[in-house]
């Protein structure tokens, strides 16, 4: 029984399921789209103005000062760790919302928030430390097609909650606190990781890129570890000798790690194609963030939630679908994105500026949930054509996901 479940536990399946269906329930929040009706309304009584000016705010920058030492914690404890703090971190979350009452308890929502998605790294990072490199493809799919899926049905459930059941908001937010409260149950059930990308990798020997190597020597280093993994020779592919009592662990020590680092990033970004797309990229989710985080707000401000219907649910869920459905639809659009990559940025990112202006500029919220619509869709499109796209990117990826 035991050496059935070890075996279990060790293919790729078993962790790719849990790690869905942690993703679902981690999704499966029908509250956030309602969350700046929550908070102004008669459950919390703020005003938009502390919502706006007091409360969002400490999420931008809490998530800014977690997110680099969130993400070396995540490789030295390896993964598993940081899931179940973003568990604990959503689950506290909740209950304040919930619960808490006023500004002071509110802007603690938002760190908590924060560290929830500064701990986002953790949930893609991990699966890449348990299978091999031919699944990463798949599982990469099912772990993103299951969170859009969620995202769907946590705003449609909202919606018709609200709309047809008149359900308040504060019963949204303890469907949302038993969802939450499934993932972080899902967490403890994944397998911990043997290996990570830095304190945990294999020890092998490197070599110091000289001037003009690049790309080409950070992928080689790494080449034997990637070879190994698809090598269909099973020789090829039984695990290395373990180390004996008292011999040294292939762990390395912060500054090490620290200098590994500043090498991968000498070595990607000695292409300039690539630092401009990575440019590109920071900046573009950094507005979609900011947007995110207060289109509730401008809606409210067009269509009170106290005087109003509310189509929040609706339009998020609309605007995952329609996502969804412009990133897969570009893996059949036969384009060469290394040529033309630049240009459908350019003519998107001006299609996302006016979608801005119009919601900035209109009175009617019709017209700002059709500009969040398209904002949002052009804005993943752009991601997945930066993800096809840019053959240094490529690069990248093989640099970094072979440890």
């Amino acid at each position: 029984m035991g050496c059935w479940k070890q075996e279990k536990i060790g293919t790729w399946a078993f962790p790719t399921l849990i790690l869905c269906l942690y993703g679902f329930f981690y999704m499966m929040k029908p509250s956030e789209p309602f969350l700046t009706p929550y908070l102004t309304g008669p459950d919390k009584n703020l005003t938009t103005e502390e919502v706006t000016n007091q409360i969002l705010p400490v999420w931008t920058y809490s998530y800014l000062a977690l997110l680099f030492p969130v993400f070396l914690l995540t490789d030295y404890v390896r993964y598993k760790p940081v899931l179940l703090l973003q568990g604990i971190s959503l689950i506290v979350t909740w209950l304040l919302l919930l619960f808490a009452r006023g500004v002071v308890a509110m802007q603690l929502v938002e760190f908590f928030y924060g560290m929830v998605t500064a701990t986002e790294v953790a949930y893609y990072a991990y699966i890449y430390s348990v299978v091999s490199t031919q699944h990463y493809q798949r599982v990469t799919s099912y772990c993103r097609s299951v969170t859009l899926v969620a995202a769907t049905v946590a705003a449609v459930l909202g919606q018709l909650l609200v709309s047809l059941a008149d359900v308040s908001y504060f019963y949204l937010n303890a469907i949302s606190l038993a969802s939450v409260s499934l993932a972080f149950l899902c967490a403890f059930f994944l397998p911990m990781p043997q290996r990570s990308m830095f304190f945990h990798g294999k020890d092998a020997p490197e070599a110091v890129p000289g001037p003009g190597k690049g790309l080409a020597v950070g992928a080689a280093r790494r080449a034997p570890s990637c070879q190994e993994e698809r090598s269909p020779d099973p020789a090829a592919r039984a695990p290395s000798p373990q180390p004996q009592a008292g011999s040294a662990r292939p762990h390395r020590h912060g500054l090490s790690v620290l200098l590994q680092l500043g090498r991968d990033l000498r070595d990607c970004y000695s292409s300039l194609k690539l630092l401009c797309w990575s440019l590109w990229w920071a900046l573009a989710t950094a507005g979609f963030n900011q947007v995110l985080n207060y289109v509730q707000v401008l809606w409210d401000l067009r269509a009170p939630s106290h005087s109003s219907a509310v189509y929040n649910g609706a339009v998020e869920a609309i605007a995952t679908f329609l996502s969804s459905v412009t990133s897969f639809l570009v893996q059949y659009v036969q384009i060469n994105w290394d040529h033309f990559g630049e240009l459908a940025l350019g003519i998107f990112s001006a299609i996302d500026a006016g979608c801005l202006f119009l919601m900035h500029f209109s009175t009617s919220i019709w017209a700002c949930y059709a500009g969040y619509l398209i904002f949002k869709a052009c804005y993943v499109l752009l991601l997945t054509i930066a993800t096809e796209s840019n053959e240094a990117n490529k690069q990248m990826k093989q640099h970094f996901l072979c440890p």
